[in-house]
């Protein structure tokens, strides 16, 4: 693998599913890099919503999520719960993942209404995508994965049924074919 791709790679890229990718965990996902490092890398993945509340599963969450949905975030841990925030201001001493977007330490505070800001929104997903050292490096050089920029909005605000599509669009000519693929093949 070249140096400018392990280079590019970082906590708050965007990790795109290549049409290559037939892992069922991992077909057709955007995944958020929360994590990077030489220990190995951590992410969510963006476009699994659920049929399950937030509000469902913690108490105190109604006023911060309304009744936004859980998402399914990798095949990791899926009985555990990693919270993404979106406000202007990180509160205390949370893991700011990209300006504007941070997994917060204490939950407890984040429950109070606008305690966010006026903005501020939370997404909460279950389990988490996980590579160990060396083996996202490996998944990117094979070409099961494109890295592509993030920011709050795509992480909050796009359309999980159309963000692999989107983004699939933003590599480029050559892979925007791609974008009206089935999720199943078989389906074609």
């Amino acid at each position: 693998m070249s140096k400018e791709v392990v280079q590019a790679v970082s906590k708050g890229k965007l990790l795109v599913a290549m049409p290559k990718l037939n892992d069922p965990n991992f077909r057709q996902t955007v995944i958020l890099l929360c994590e990077y490092s030489e220990d190995g890398a951590l992410g969510v993945v963006l476009n699994r919503p659920t049929e399950m509340a937030v509000s469902m599963l913690m108490d105190g969450f109604q006023d911060v999520s309304g009744e936004k949905k859980v998402y399914a975030g990798g095949p990791v841990a899926r009985n555990g719960m990693l919270v993404l925030c979106r406000s202007d201001e990180m509160m205390g001493d949370g893991h700011n993942i990209l300006d504007g977007v941070f997994v917060p330490k204490d939950l407890d505070r984040i429950k109070t209404a606008g305690a966010l800001g006026e903005s501020g929104e939370v997404r909460c997903y279950l389990g988490y995508a996980g590579w160990a050292p060396g083996q996202l490096e490996i998944e990117l050089s094979e070409g099961a994965w494109s890295l592509l920029p993030s920011d709050p909005t795509l992480v909050f605000d796009a359309d999980p049924s159309f963000l692999w599509s989107q983004m699939m669009r933003r590599l480029g000519d050559r892979w925007a074919f791609y974008a009206t693929m089935p999720s199943d093949p078989s389906l074609n």
